[in-house]
């Protein structure tokens, strides 16, 4: 068998971002939230501990438990991942495990509340998780002075897959009338389409992507002593990463802005869906087509901010963004009708790209040079961590008070709390400590 090429590599690897993001986008963000709203859980609510818990706080405490989980599960994963010669068949275990969970939501319906939840659960899971390993690929499928383009490139593969997948969605279940289903049904078949989609392209990356050999751990571990050995050493390099960055008072600022704005971000793309299906009472066709527009808007979005940054400065380009993410949640607060949601969405479009390139070339500026990968790796658990208080709080106003619009302005402190902190950053100083 002839030895794979380079360019056949970087393929292989884009693939699995065309794979998975079809999942992410048409039954995490746009069908499942929306359906689980309008036809799993009751008018009235789900009676439990003596408690009533509305479709919004339940997908918020959904939300953040899965954030939880993957948060613990980032270090010891990534220990697996730069110790053994395993991330293939690891990368394959989450991405089929995760689609078959995702298809299984086929069987989910009206009331079946606990079955809905634990099965999205799973499946998200497995797609963060597998995610990790995906992510561990990069260097061995890329030359260092090909990282930046591949990896962009495998990002454009993942816009223009899921959107196409998401697309394809949108018109099953816009259509769903002519085609002489219900739209429960129609949204059930689009997400068992995703769930294909989502597994049967990974069979490509399966089939294309080669194995890396990997440095081994001290003594060749082999079974559970290789799962405790991962889980201790993926904790100690996180601890000895955090002790380091305690000492660039600069960099520990920046990620303490970045906690609570990235937690904003991460809770507005989370809970937009249910909330325009339970609280505005959306079509599900609008909200698809508001992602939709979305994943379309996003590009010259970024583009745009780009610019600004090299106009300006970065920072005070990613500042921009922040406004604009609290505009948009305030502005959330007052919406009532499809267009407004609509227009909001155009918005998100806008400063959705900016915010995310703009944090991670900030930070870049901030780390030292001789640690890039131990840094970024350390930055990736921190991104996992930001996504579990904002859901979390969501769920619990929407619970105490009984609307998720009451829940929304809690979004606008984490924007302005993380914009002001981000302020007294400085990044004048130069680039990346020694």
């Amino acid at each position: 068998m002839p030895a794979p090429t380079a360019r056949s590599q970087e393929l292989a690897w884009c693939m699995y971002d065309w794979a998975n993001s079809a999942y992410l986008t048409t039954v995490a963000t746009a069908v499942l939230p929306a359906y689980f709203a309008a036809a799993v859980v009751p008018a009235g609510g789900v009676a439990a501990l003596g408690l009533t818990f509305t479709a919004p706080a339940l997908w918020g405490y959904l939300m953040s438990a899965i954030a939880l989980s993957v948060f613990l599960l980032a270090p010891p994963l990534g220990a697996v991942a730069d110790h053994t010669a395993s991330k293939k068949p690891l990368l394959a275990a989450c991405a089929l495990g995760g689609s078959a969970a995702a298809a299984l939501l086929w069987f989910t319906g009206p009331g079946r509340v606990g079955l809905t939840m634990l099965l999205f659960g799973l499946a998200h899971t497995a797609f963060l998780a597998g995610n990790v390993f995906y992510d561990a690929f990069l260097p061995h499928v890329a030359t260092p002075r090909r990282l930046d383009r591949v990896s962009s490139k495998g990002f454009a593969f993942g816009y223009l897959g899921g959107g196409l997948q998401l697309a394809l969605a949108l018109g099953l279940v816009a259509g769903h009338a002519r085609l002489g289903l219900s739209e429960g049904t129609a949204a059930r078949a689009a997400m068992l389409m995703a769930a294909l989609w989502w597994g049967g392209f990974t069979l490509v990356t399966l089939r294309g992507l080669h194995e890396p050999s990997a440095a081994p751990l001290p003594g060749n571990p082999r079974g559970a002593a290789l799962v405790a050995a991962c889980v201790r050493l993926g904790l100690r390099q996180v601890a000895a990463t955090a002790r380091r960055a305690r000492e660039n008072r600069r960099l520990l600022l920046f990620l303490a802005a970045f906690l609570l704005y990235n937690d904003g971000i991460q809770t507005t793309i989370a809970m937009a869906t249910i909330y325009g299906k339970a609280e505005l009472r959306l079509p599900t066709s609008t909200l698809m087509l508001t992602l939709l527009m979305i994943q379309f808007v996003a590009i010259p979005g970024a583009l745009a901010f780009g610019r600004l940054a090299e106009a300006a400065s970065p920072k005070a380009a990613l500042l921009a963004t922040l406004a604009g993410w609290t505009g948009i949640v305030i502005a959330a607060f007052f919406i009532t009708t499809s267009a407004h949601y609509l227009l909001l969405g155009a918005a998100v479009g806008c400063v959705l790209g900016g915010s995310q390139a703009l944090s991670r070339s900030l930070y870049a500026r901030l780390i030292p040079a001789r640690a890039p990968a131990e840094f970024f790796g350390y930055f990736s658990v921190v991104n996992k961590l930001s996504a579990i208080v904002g859901p979390f709080l969501f769920a619990l106003v929407t619970q105490l008070t009984g609307s998720s619009r009451l829940a929304i302005p809690c979004l606008a402190v984490f924007f302005a709390s993380g914009a002001l902190l981000l302020a007294k950053v400085r990044f004048e100083e130069g680039t990346a400590e020694e």
